[in-house]
Protein backbone atom coordinates (compact mmCIF):
# COMPACT_ATOMS: atom_id res chain seq x y z
CA UNK A 1 0.00 0.00 0.00
CA UNK A 2 1.44 3.45 -0.84
CA UNK A 3 2.66 5.29 2.25
CA UNK A 4 1.21 8.33 3.96
CA UNK A 5 3.56 10.71 5.74
CA UNK A 6 1.73 12.99 8.13
CA UNK A 7 3.44 16.07 9.58
CA UNK A 8 2.24 17.11 13.02
CA UNK A 9 3.20 20.55 14.30
CA UNK A 10 2.60 22.31 17.60
CA UNK A 11 1.07 25.26 15.72
CA UNK A 12 -0.97 22.64 13.86
CA UNK A 13 -2.72 23.87 10.74
CA UNK A 14 -5.86 21.71 10.33
CA UNK A 15 -5.71 22.05 6.56
CA UNK A 16 -2.23 20.51 6.25
CA UNK A 17 -2.45 17.61 3.75
CA UNK A 18 -0.66 14.31 3.89
CA UNK A 19 2.36 13.67 1.68
CA UNK A 20 2.76 10.26 0.07
CA UNK A 21 6.29 8.87 0.12
CA UNK A 22 8.27 5.61 0.28
CA UNK A 23 8.80 3.37 2.22
CA UNK A 24 5.25 2.32 3.15
CA UNK A 25 4.92 3.62 6.67
CA UNK A 26 2.96 6.14 8.65
CA UNK A 27 5.40 8.68 10.08
CA UNK A 28 4.69 11.46 12.54
CA UNK A 29 7.20 14.31 12.68
CA UNK A 30 6.66 16.56 15.66
CA UNK A 31 8.03 19.79 17.06
CA UNK A 32 5.96 19.52 20.21
CA UNK A 33 7.68 20.59 23.40
CA UNK A 34 8.43 17.73 25.78
CA UNK A 35 10.06 14.32 25.73
CA UNK A 36 8.22 12.46 22.96
CA UNK A 37 9.50 9.15 21.54
CA UNK A 38 7.96 8.32 18.22
CA UNK A 39 8.11 5.16 16.12
CA UNK A 40 7.28 4.33 12.50
CA UNK A 41 4.01 2.45 12.38
CA UNK A 42 2.26 0.91 9.38
CA UNK A 43 -1.38 1.79 8.86
CA UNK A 44 -2.29 -0.39 5.85
CA UNK A 45 -5.90 0.70 5.48
CA UNK A 46 -5.04 4.29 4.54
CA UNK A 47 -5.75 4.67 0.86
CA UNK A 48 -3.43 6.21 -1.70
CA UNK A 49 -4.34 9.29 -3.69
CA UNK A 50 -6.24 10.51 -0.71
CA UNK A 51 -5.75 13.87 0.99
CA UNK A 52 -5.71 13.37 4.71
CA UNK A 53 -6.46 16.19 7.15
CA UNK A 54 -6.55 16.60 10.89
CA UNK A 55 -10.03 16.31 12.30
CA UNK A 56 -8.96 16.78 15.88
CA UNK A 57 -5.85 18.21 17.46
CA UNK A 58 -5.90 18.97 21.17
CA UNK A 59 -3.06 19.40 23.62
CA UNK A 60 -3.54 18.38 27.23
CA UNK A 61 -1.39 17.62 30.24
CA UNK A 62 -1.81 13.86 29.93
CA UNK A 63 -1.09 13.54 26.24
CA UNK A 64 -2.13 14.35 22.72
CA UNK A 65 -4.71 12.73 20.47
CA UNK A 66 -4.96 13.13 16.74
CA UNK A 67 -7.97 11.65 14.98
CA UNK A 68 -7.45 11.17 11.23
CA UNK A 69 -10.83 9.96 10.03
CA UNK A 70 -11.21 6.53 11.68
CA UNK A 71 -7.58 6.14 12.71
CA UNK A 72 -6.74 7.55 16.11
CA UNK A 73 -3.10 8.09 16.95
CA UNK A 74 -2.36 8.56 20.63
CA UNK A 75 0.90 9.47 22.32
CA UNK A 76 1.98 11.05 25.56
CA UNK A 77 5.13 12.15 27.37
CA UNK A 78 7.79 9.45 27.53
CA UNK A 79 5.69 6.81 25.78
CA UNK A 80 6.02 5.04 22.47
CA UNK A 81 3.64 5.74 19.64
CA UNK A 82 0.55 3.57 19.73
CA UNK A 83 -2.31 3.27 17.26
CA UNK A 84 -5.91 2.25 17.50
CA UNK A 85 -7.30 1.20 14.13
CA UNK A 86 -11.03 1.07 13.49
CA UNK A 87 -12.84 -0.28 10.47
CA UNK A 88 -11.72 2.00 7.69
CA UNK A 89 -13.36 2.47 4.33
CA UNK A 90 -11.65 5.67 3.23
CA UNK A 91 -12.19 7.06 -0.25
CA UNK A 92 -10.70 9.81 -2.36
CA UNK A 93 -13.58 12.10 -1.44
CA UNK A 94 -13.41 11.64 2.31
CA UNK A 95 -13.57 14.89 4.25
CA UNK A 96 -13.56 16.11 7.80
CA UNK A 97 -14.96 19.06 9.72
CA UNK A 98 -14.08 22.46 8.25
CA UNK A 99 -11.10 24.40 9.52
CA UNK A 100 -11.39 27.04 12.21
CA UNK A 101 -11.37 29.80 9.61
CA UNK A 102 -14.43 29.62 7.39
CA UNK A 103 -14.39 32.19 4.55
CA UNK A 104 -18.19 32.06 4.44
CA UNK A 105 -18.27 33.82 7.82
CA UNK A 106 -16.57 36.87 6.33
CA UNK A 107 -18.64 40.00 5.78
CA UNK A 108 -17.16 42.87 3.72
CA UNK A 109 -16.88 46.18 5.61
CA UNK A 110 -20.07 48.19 5.40
CA UNK A 111 -18.62 51.41 6.76
CA UNK A 112 -15.33 53.26 6.94
CA UNK A 113 -12.66 53.89 4.35
CA UNK A 114 -12.41 50.31 3.12
CA UNK A 115 -16.11 50.17 2.26
CA UNK A 116 -15.50 52.69 -0.53
CA UNK A 117 -12.70 50.70 -2.14
CA UNK A 118 -13.17 48.21 -5.00
CA UNK A 119 -13.76 44.66 -3.80
CA UNK A 120 -10.44 43.50 -5.27
CA UNK A 121 -8.59 46.09 -3.16
CA UNK A 122 -10.29 45.19 0.12
CA UNK A 123 -7.98 42.28 1.12
CA UNK A 124 -4.91 44.47 0.62
CA UNK A 125 -6.41 47.31 2.64
CA UNK A 126 -7.28 44.87 5.42
CA UNK A 127 -3.79 43.41 5.24
CA UNK A 128 -2.38 46.91 5.85
CA UNK A 129 -4.96 47.45 8.65
CA UNK A 130 -6.38 50.61 7.09
CA UNK A 131 -9.59 49.83 8.95
CA UNK A 132 -7.77 49.81 12.31
CA UNK A 133 -5.57 52.92 12.47
CA UNK A 134 -4.71 52.70 16.17
CA UNK A 135 -1.44 50.92 15.39
CA UNK A 136 -0.49 53.69 12.96
CA UNK A 137 -0.95 56.28 15.70
CA UNK A 138 1.19 54.27 18.11
CA UNK A 139 3.94 54.06 15.49
CA UNK A 140 3.64 57.76 14.70
CA UNK A 141 3.75 59.23 18.19
CA UNK A 142 7.43 58.43 18.91
CA UNK A 143 8.30 60.21 15.64
CA UNK A 144 6.21 63.19 16.69
CA UNK A 145 7.71 63.28 20.19
CA UNK A 146 11.21 63.30 18.75
CA UNK A 147 10.34 65.96 16.16
CA UNK A 148 8.83 68.33 18.73
CA UNK A 149 11.73 67.79 21.11
CA UNK A 150 14.20 68.53 18.32
CA UNK A 151 12.16 71.58 17.30
CA UNK A 152 12.53 73.10 20.77
CA UNK A 153 16.19 72.11 20.93
CA UNK A 154 17.09 73.65 17.55
CA UNK A 155 14.51 76.44 17.41
CA UNK A 156 13.32 75.04 14.06
CA UNK A 157 10.76 77.05 12.05
CA UNK A 158 7.13 75.91 12.33
CA UNK A 159 6.80 75.14 8.64
CA UNK A 160 9.76 72.76 8.81
CA UNK A 161 8.28 71.09 11.89
CA UNK A 162 4.89 70.74 10.22
CA UNK A 163 6.37 69.32 7.04
CA UNK A 164 8.50 66.84 8.95
CA UNK A 165 5.55 65.75 11.09
CA UNK A 166 3.37 65.12 8.02
CA UNK A 167 6.11 63.09 6.35
CA UNK A 168 6.49 61.00 9.47
CA UNK A 169 2.74 60.34 9.62
CA UNK A 170 2.77 59.15 6.01
CA UNK A 171 5.75 56.94 6.77
CA UNK A 172 4.02 55.49 9.85
CA UNK A 173 0.97 54.64 7.75
CA UNK A 174 3.06 52.86 5.12
CA UNK A 175 5.46 51.03 7.42
CA UNK A 176 2.79 49.95 9.87
CA UNK A 177 0.97 48.37 6.93
CA UNK A 178 4.17 46.65 5.83
CA UNK A 179 4.77 45.35 9.34
CA UNK A 180 1.24 43.96 9.56
CA UNK A 181 1.63 42.24 6.20
CA UNK A 182 4.90 40.64 7.29
CA UNK A 183 3.29 39.56 10.55
CA UNK A 184 0.35 37.96 8.74
CA UNK A 185 2.69 36.12 6.39
CA UNK A 186 4.48 34.56 9.34
CA UNK A 187 1.22 33.80 11.18
CA UNK A 188 -0.99 32.70 8.27
CA UNK A 189 -1.23 29.14 9.65
CA UNK A 190 -1.96 30.36 13.17
CA UNK A 191 -4.44 33.18 12.64
CA UNK A 192 -7.17 30.77 11.54
CA UNK A 193 -7.21 29.31 15.08
CA UNK A 194 -7.61 32.63 16.89
CA UNK A 195 -11.10 34.08 17.05
CA UNK A 196 -9.99 37.67 16.51
CA UNK A 197 -7.72 36.94 13.54
CA UNK A 198 -9.37 34.00 11.77
CA UNK A 199 -10.92 36.18 9.05
CA UNK A 200 -7.78 38.09 8.10
CA UNK A 201 -7.08 37.99 4.34
CA UNK A 202 -4.38 35.31 4.48
CA UNK A 203 -6.15 33.25 7.13
CA UNK A 204 -9.34 33.08 5.07
CA UNK A 205 -7.27 32.60 1.88
CA UNK A 206 -8.56 35.76 0.20
CA UNK A 207 -4.95 36.38 -0.87
CA UNK A 208 -2.14 33.99 -1.70
CA UNK A 209 1.17 34.31 0.17
CA UNK A 210 2.84 35.33 -3.09
CA UNK A 211 0.45 38.24 -3.58
CA UNK A 212 0.96 39.30 0.03
CA UNK A 213 4.73 39.13 -0.43
CA UNK A 214 4.47 41.25 -3.57
CA UNK A 215 2.34 43.76 -1.68
CA UNK A 216 4.99 43.86 1.07
CA UNK A 217 7.67 44.69 -1.49
CA UNK A 218 5.52 47.50 -2.83
CA UNK A 219 5.01 48.93 0.67
CA UNK A 220 8.72 48.77 1.47
CA UNK A 221 9.60 50.53 -1.77
CA UNK A 222 7.06 53.24 -0.97
CA UNK A 223 8.58 53.59 2.49
CA UNK A 224 12.06 53.88 1.01
CA UNK A 225 10.89 56.57 -1.40
CA UNK A 226 9.44 58.53 1.51
CA UNK A 227 12.59 58.09 3.58
CA UNK A 228 14.61 59.65 0.76
CA UNK A 229 12.67 62.89 1.30
CA UNK A 230 14.46 63.35 4.61
CA UNK A 231 18.12 64.33 5.09
CA UNK A 232 20.55 61.58 4.08
CA UNK A 233 21.42 60.78 7.69
CA UNK A 234 17.83 59.63 8.28
CA UNK A 235 18.42 56.83 5.79
CA UNK A 236 21.12 55.34 8.00
CA UNK A 237 18.92 55.60 11.07
CA UNK A 238 15.77 54.27 9.43
CA UNK A 239 16.86 51.17 7.51
CA UNK A 240 17.99 49.10 10.57
CA UNK A 241 14.44 49.19 11.90
CA UNK A 242 13.40 46.80 9.12
CA UNK A 243 15.26 43.99 10.88
CA UNK A 244 13.10 44.48 13.97
CA UNK A 245 9.91 44.65 11.92
CA UNK A 246 10.72 41.31 10.26
CA UNK A 247 11.78 39.49 13.44
CA UNK A 248 8.92 40.48 15.74
CA UNK A 249 6.63 37.65 14.54
CA UNK A 250 9.40 35.15 15.30
CA UNK A 251 9.76 36.48 18.84
CA UNK A 252 6.23 35.28 19.64
CA UNK A 253 7.48 31.74 19.08
CA UNK A 254 10.59 31.77 21.24
CA UNK A 255 10.03 34.18 24.14
CA UNK A 256 7.27 35.33 26.46
CA UNK A 257 8.37 38.91 25.87
CA UNK A 258 7.70 39.60 22.18
CA UNK A 259 6.21 42.94 23.26
CA UNK A 260 9.73 44.09 24.05
CA UNK A 261 10.80 43.33 20.47
CA UNK A 262 7.70 45.16 19.24
CA UNK A 263 8.73 48.09 21.44
CA UNK A 264 12.16 48.19 19.84
CA UNK A 265 10.50 48.43 16.41
CA UNK A 266 7.57 50.74 17.18
CA UNK A 267 9.70 53.17 19.19
CA UNK A 268 12.38 53.55 16.52
CA UNK A 269 10.88 56.86 15.46
CA UNK A 270 12.40 58.38 18.60
CA UNK A 271 15.73 58.36 16.75
CA UNK A 272 14.36 60.01 13.63
CA UNK A 273 13.14 63.46 14.64
CA UNK A 274 16.51 64.95 15.55
CA UNK A 275 18.36 63.99 12.33
CA UNK A 276 15.27 65.02 10.34
CA UNK A 277 15.72 68.54 11.72
CA UNK A 278 19.46 68.59 11.16
CA UNK A 279 20.87 67.36 14.48
CA UNK A 280 23.80 64.94 14.19
CA UNK A 281 23.29 62.54 17.08
CA UNK A 282 26.81 61.14 16.75
CA UNK A 283 28.43 64.54 17.34
CA UNK A 284 25.93 65.88 19.90
CA UNK A 285 26.14 63.83 23.11
CA UNK A 286 23.39 65.83 24.84
CA UNK A 287 20.90 65.10 22.10
CA UNK A 288 22.05 61.48 21.92
CA UNK A 289 21.42 60.85 25.62
CA UNK A 290 18.04 62.57 25.43
CA UNK A 291 17.05 60.45 22.43
CA UNK A 292 18.16 57.27 24.25
CA UNK A 293 15.95 58.21 27.22
CA UNK A 294 13.04 59.00 24.90
CA UNK A 295 13.51 55.70 23.09
CA UNK A 296 13.48 53.74 26.35
CA UNK A 297 10.38 55.66 27.46
CA UNK A 298 8.56 54.76 24.25
CA UNK A 299 9.58 51.10 24.61
CA UNK A 300 7.99 51.05 28.07
CA UNK A 301 4.84 52.56 26.62
CA UNK A 302 4.72 50.01 23.79
CA UNK A 303 5.10 47.05 26.14
CA UNK A 304 2.39 48.54 28.36
CA UNK A 305 -0.30 49.02 25.74
CA UNK A 306 0.54 45.81 23.89
CA UNK A 307 0.30 43.84 27.10
CA UNK A 308 -3.29 45.07 27.38
CA UNK A 309 -3.81 44.21 23.71
CA UNK A 310 -2.42 40.70 24.25
CA UNK A 311 -5.10 40.00 26.85
CA UNK A 312 -7.69 39.97 24.06
CA UNK A 313 -6.16 36.76 22.67
CA UNK A 314 -4.82 35.24 25.85
CA UNK A 315 -7.00 32.11 25.71
CA UNK A 316 -6.39 31.41 22.04
CA UNK A 317 -2.67 32.12 22.37
CA UNK A 318 -2.41 29.53 25.12
CA UNK A 319 -4.09 26.93 22.89
CA UNK A 320 -1.92 27.42 19.81
CA UNK A 321 1.35 28.01 21.64
CA UNK A 322 1.85 31.74 21.06
CA UNK A 323 3.89 33.34 23.82
CA UNK A 324 3.22 36.76 25.29
CA UNK A 325 3.94 38.83 28.36
CA UNK A 326 0.23 38.66 29.17
CA UNK A 327 0.46 34.88 29.52
CA UNK A 328 3.72 35.02 31.45
CA UNK A 329 2.40 37.57 33.97
CA UNK A 330 -1.32 36.91 33.80
CA UNK A 331 -1.76 36.99 37.58
CA UNK A 332 0.18 40.21 38.16
CA UNK A 333 -0.60 42.13 34.99
CA UNK A 334 -1.63 45.39 36.63
CA UNK A 335 1.48 45.39 38.78
CA UNK A 336 3.63 45.05 35.67
CA UNK A 337 1.60 47.75 33.92
CA UNK A 338 2.13 50.11 36.86
CA UNK A 339 5.87 49.53 36.77
CA UNK A 340 5.96 50.23 33.05
CA UNK A 341 3.98 53.44 33.54
CA UNK A 342 6.44 54.64 36.17
CA UNK A 343 9.34 53.78 33.87
CA UNK A 344 7.82 55.65 30.94
CA UNK A 345 7.10 58.78 32.98
CA UNK A 346 10.54 58.82 34.59
CA UNK A 347 12.42 58.27 31.34
CA UNK A 348 10.41 60.97 29.58
CA UNK A 349 11.27 63.44 32.34
CA UNK A 350 14.91 62.38 32.06
CA UNK A 351 14.92 63.19 28.35
CA UNK A 352 13.53 66.65 29.06
CA UNK A 353 16.03 67.29 31.85
CA UNK A 354 18.94 66.38 29.58
CA UNK A 355 17.73 68.94 27.03
CA UNK A 356 17.33 71.58 29.75
CA UNK A 357 13.66 72.02 29.04
CA UNK A 358 11.39 74.33 31.02
CA UNK A 359 8.82 73.37 33.68
CA UNK A 360 6.23 73.52 30.91
CA UNK A 361 7.65 70.29 29.50
CA UNK A 362 8.42 68.55 32.78
CA UNK A 363 5.10 69.27 34.45
CA UNK A 364 3.01 68.83 31.32
CA UNK A 365 4.44 65.52 30.16
CA UNK A 366 4.78 63.98 33.61
CA UNK A 367 1.29 64.97 34.73
CA UNK A 368 -0.45 63.94 31.51
CA UNK A 369 1.41 60.63 31.26
CA UNK A 370 0.86 59.66 34.88
CA UNK A 371 -2.81 60.67 34.79
CA UNK A 372 -3.75 58.94 31.52
CA UNK A 373 -1.81 55.74 32.17
CA UNK A 374 -3.03 55.57 35.76
CA UNK A 375 -6.63 55.93 34.61
CA UNK A 376 -6.19 53.26 31.96
CA UNK A 377 -4.59 50.75 34.32
CA UNK A 378 -7.30 51.38 36.90
CA UNK A 379 -10.28 51.18 34.55
CA UNK A 380 -9.33 48.44 32.05
CA UNK A 381 -10.99 45.08 32.61
CA UNK A 382 -8.41 42.60 31.41
CA UNK A 383 -10.86 39.71 31.30
CA UNK A 384 -13.12 41.61 28.86
CA UNK A 385 -12.03 41.77 25.22
CA UNK A 386 -14.14 44.87 24.58
CA UNK A 387 -12.57 46.74 27.48
CA UNK A 388 -9.02 45.86 26.39
CA UNK A 389 -9.76 46.96 22.83
CA UNK A 390 -11.36 50.25 23.93
CA UNK A 391 -8.42 51.28 26.07
CA UNK A 392 -5.91 50.15 23.48
CA UNK A 393 -7.73 52.07 20.77
CA UNK A 394 -8.19 55.34 22.64
CA UNK A 395 -5.18 55.13 24.93
CA UNK A 396 -3.02 56.29 22.02
CA UNK A 397 -4.85 59.60 22.00
CA UNK A 398 -5.03 59.99 25.78
CA UNK A 399 -1.35 59.41 26.50
CA UNK A 400 0.21 60.27 23.15
CA UNK A 401 -1.97 63.32 22.72
CA UNK A 402 -1.15 64.61 26.20
CA UNK A 403 2.60 64.25 25.65
CA UNK A 404 2.38 65.86 22.20
CA UNK A 405 0.45 68.87 23.51
CA UNK A 406 3.00 69.32 26.30
CA UNK A 407 5.86 69.19 23.81
CA UNK A 408 4.06 71.68 21.56
CA UNK A 409 3.57 74.01 24.51
CA UNK A 410 7.28 73.74 25.27
CA UNK A 411 8.11 74.59 21.65
CA UNK A 412 5.92 77.70 21.77
CA UNK A 413 7.35 78.71 25.13
CA UNK A 414 10.92 78.36 23.92
CA UNK A 415 10.13 80.43 20.82
CA UNK A 416 8.58 83.23 22.87
CA UNK A 417 11.44 83.19 25.36
CA UNK A 418 14.02 83.63 22.60
CA UNK A 419 11.96 86.49 21.18
CA UNK A 420 12.40 88.37 24.43
CA UNK A 421 16.18 87.85 24.49
CA UNK A 422 17.21 89.00 21.01
CA UNK A 423 16.63 92.17 19.04
CA UNK A 424 16.49 90.58 15.58
CA UNK A 425 13.71 88.20 14.60
CA UNK A 426 15.57 84.88 14.97
CA UNK A 427 12.94 82.81 16.74
CA UNK A 428 10.96 80.16 15.00
CA UNK A 429 7.83 82.26 15.00
CA UNK A 430 9.46 85.44 13.64
CA UNK A 431 11.32 83.50 10.98
CA UNK A 432 7.96 82.34 9.71
CA UNK A 433 6.61 85.91 9.69
CA UNK A 434 9.66 87.75 8.37
CA UNK A 435 10.83 85.00 6.02
CA UNK A 436 14.37 84.63 7.40
CA UNK A 437 16.02 81.46 6.09
CA UNK A 438 16.81 79.28 9.11
CA UNK A 439 20.47 78.45 9.58
CA UNK A 440 19.43 74.82 10.09
CA UNK A 441 18.66 74.33 6.40
CA UNK A 442 21.17 76.78 4.88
Amino acid sequence: MPPCRLYLRDRGAPSLPAVFRHPPSFVIHTRLRGNFRLQHTRLPCLQSRYRCFFSQFSLCTKGTKVAVNKHIVCFSHGSQLSTQSHDCQSSATSTISPPASNPQDYQPPGAGLISFLPASWTPYAELARLDKPAGTYYLYFPCLFSTLMAASYTNAPPLAVLQTSLLFFTGALIMRGAGCTINDLWDRNLDSHVARTRLRPLARQALSPFRALTFTAFQLLAGLGLLLQFPTSCLYYGIPSLVLVATYPLAKRVTHYPQFVLGLAFSWGAFMGFPALGVDLLSDPTASMAVAALYASCISWTVLYDMIYAHMDIKDDAKVGIKSIALRHEKETKTVLSGLAIAQTSLLATAGTLLNTSPVFLIGTSASTAATLGLMIWKVRLEQVSSCWWWFRYGAWFTGGGISLSLLAEYIYQGNRIDGQVEVPQSAWRELIYGHRPQLFS
